[in-house]
C-alpha cells in the first residue's frame, strides 16, 4: 500500500522520518495498536499514527506544543497530555513507543530511556530518531549558533530578528517549545552504547537526510523539493558518519 502522509510535513528529511515510524509499526502487523509518542510537540506524528488507525497518546513537558495539539486534533483515538514520560502512570504498556527528535533537547536521556522501556509492551517497538552529534547541520550551524548565544558574541533577540528576515521563525512545524537547545550530541556508536545498556537490542539503523539543513543551502533547498529528494537519496549512500540525522528502532533485548 503506498504511503500517504497524514501530517502537516512537507519537507522530505520530516517525511522520510513518518515513513521510518510507519515501517515500523507495520513490522508488529496489527491493525490497531497502543501507540506512546513522547515529546510529541504539536502533534504531526501522533495525528499521523492517529490516521492509520491506532490508539495514541501524545505527551509532551512543552503547554504551549500540547495547546496546539490539542487544537489541530480530530481524531477520537488520538489523546495529548501536558505531563512527563517518568510521570505516566499506565497499568498496561504499549506496542509503539516513539520518541522522535527529542533527546537531543534533555539534560538526562537516560533517564527517559529507562521510562520508555518499563512502558514498552514484552514484544513492543520503540523508534528513537536523533541529530547526529557530528554531522553538517550540529556542526556548522547548531553548535556555532549555541556558543554565539552562550557567549553573548549576540543576542538572542538580535539573531532573531536576522533569522526573520531571512524567513526562519524560532519555533518548527514539529514543536512550539520556548527552548530547543541541543544540549546531547549522540554518534552512531555512542547512541547505540547509550541505548543498548538500557537492556534493549537495536532493529533497525537509517539516517535522513545530508547537508540540506546548512545555511545558506537550506535556504534555496527548503524552496525545491527536488533538492531535498536528492540530499535524502545521497545520504543513504554516503558513510552513516555523513548523515545529519539518525533514524532506529529497537526491541527489548531477549
Amino acid at each position: 500500500m503506498a504511503f500517504i502522509n497524514y501530517s502537516k510535513y512537507t519537507r522530505v528529511e520530516d517525511i522520510k522520518r513518518l515513513k521510518f515510524i510507519e515501517e515500523n509499526i507495520k513490522l508488529l502487523n496489527v491493525s490497531s495498536l497502543k501507540i506512546l509518542d513522547v515529546g510529541c510537540g504539536n502533534g504531526n506524528i501522533s495525528q499521523h499514527c492517529g490516521a492509520l488507525g491506532h490508539e495514541v497518546l501524545g505527551i509532551d513537558i512543552s503547554e504551549k506544543s500540547i495547546k496546539k495539539a490539542k487544537k489541530n486534533n480530530l481524531l477520537k483515538n488520538v489523546s495529548f497530555e501536558n505531563i512527563a514520560v517518568e510521570n505516566i502512570k499506565y497499568t498496561s504498556k504499549f506496542d509503539i513507543i516513539i520518541c522522535s527528535e527529542v533527546l537531543e533537547h534533555l539534560e538526562q536521556p537516560k533517564k527517559v530511556v529507562n521510562a520508555l522501556k518499563k512502558l514498552l509492551s514484552s514484544q513492543g517497538i520503540i523508534i528513537i530518531t536523533v541529530p547526529n552529534g557530528f554531522g553538517p547541520r550540529e556542526l556548522l550551524i547548531t553548535k556555532p549558533v549555541q556558543y554565539i548565544l552562550n557567549n553573548n558574541i549576540i543576542s538572542k533577540k538580535l539573531l532573531g530578528r536576522i533569522k526573520s528576515i531571512m524567513g526562519f521563525k524560532g519555533t518548527t512545524i514539529q514543536s512550539d517549545a520556548d527552548d530547543l537547545s541541543h544540549i546531547q550530541f549522540f554518534t552512531q556508536k555512542s547512541l547505540n552504547r547509550f541505548v543498548t545498556s538500557e537492556l534493549l537490542i537495536n532493529q533497525k539503523f537509517k539516517v535522513t537526510n545530508f547537508i540540506e539543513g546548512v545555511f545558506p543551502l537550506s535556504v534555496i533547498y527548503k524552496r525545491c523539493i527536488t533538492l531535498q529528494k536528492f540530499d535524502c537519496w545521497l545520504a543513504d549512500r554516503l558513510p552513516r558518519s555523513f548523515a545529519s540525522g539518525f533514524m532506529t528502532s529497537w526491541k527489548h533485548l531477549r
